[in-house]
């Protein structure tokens, strides 16, 4: 079990106030979309700036500094920000939630298959979890994907490239997987029939993403 109170950020005995930069009311660095705190040349990225708290936004966040700083005009505004958590079973998302589809009044179409319809995963006996993934209701692009099983994270990486790359879900589909690996269970998955959801529809799979 992991319970995890929260953190702040530690903010508050840099003298931030003499140069001009000017928190949130949460002891956040404020700064817009390019990273630009209220000073001007300074920056801040990362934890301290309010991002996300995973190491790849930070990352993600120098690279918006050193492209605004070396002539682009590149911004955090609608970045996908993916997570993995490493547990046991390990538990990954990218995009919508069904949660987050509802309160937004995003009609969507929900496919969900169980761990052990992934033939890779029965290999290895780790058959516990799920695949399931949110599909715009009146199209095919992918709104959302969770994983909750053995190899979690590496499954909705090849799920988030064919979000960035603007595909439909069937690309995934239809796509020839080598066999037996733990992504090949994506075409069980996108193969399944989808239940409908209108905008407000609450599901039984919510708290597990």
């Amino acid at each position: 079990m992991l319970v995890a109170g929260g953190r702040v950020p530690n903010t508050e005995k840099l003298g931030l106030d003499l140069a001009g930069v000017e928190l949130t009311d949460r002891g956040y660095i404020k700064v817009n979309q390019r990273r630009q705190t209220t000073a001007p040349g300074v920056w801040a990225i990362g934890e301290v700036a309010g991002s996300p708290q995973f190491t790849h936004i930070s990352v993600d966040d120098f690279r918006v500094v050193h492209s605004n700083l070396t002539g682009g005009n590149r911004v955090t505004t609608g970045r996908q920000v993916p997570y993995c958590l490493f547990t046991d079973p390990e538990l990954s998302r990218v995009g919508l939630n069904e949660q987050e589809a509802n309160a937004r009044s995003i009609p969507y179409r929900l496919f969900k298959v169980p761990m052990e319809s992934n033939l890779r995963a029965r290999t290895l006996s780790e058959t516990r979890g799920f695949l399931k993934a949110l599909v715009e209701a009146d199209g095919d692009r992918i709104l959302g994907f969770t994983a909750f099983g053995v190899g979690a994270g590496e499954i909705m990486s090849a799920v988030q490239m064919v979000m960035v790359a603007g595909l439909p879900f069937t690309a995934l589909r239809d796509a020839v997987l080598a066999h037996p690996t733990l992504v090949e269970g994506l075409i069980p998955l996108f193969s399944a029939a989808p239940s409908a959801h209108t905008a407000g529809a609450a599901t039984s799979s919510q708290h597990f993403a």
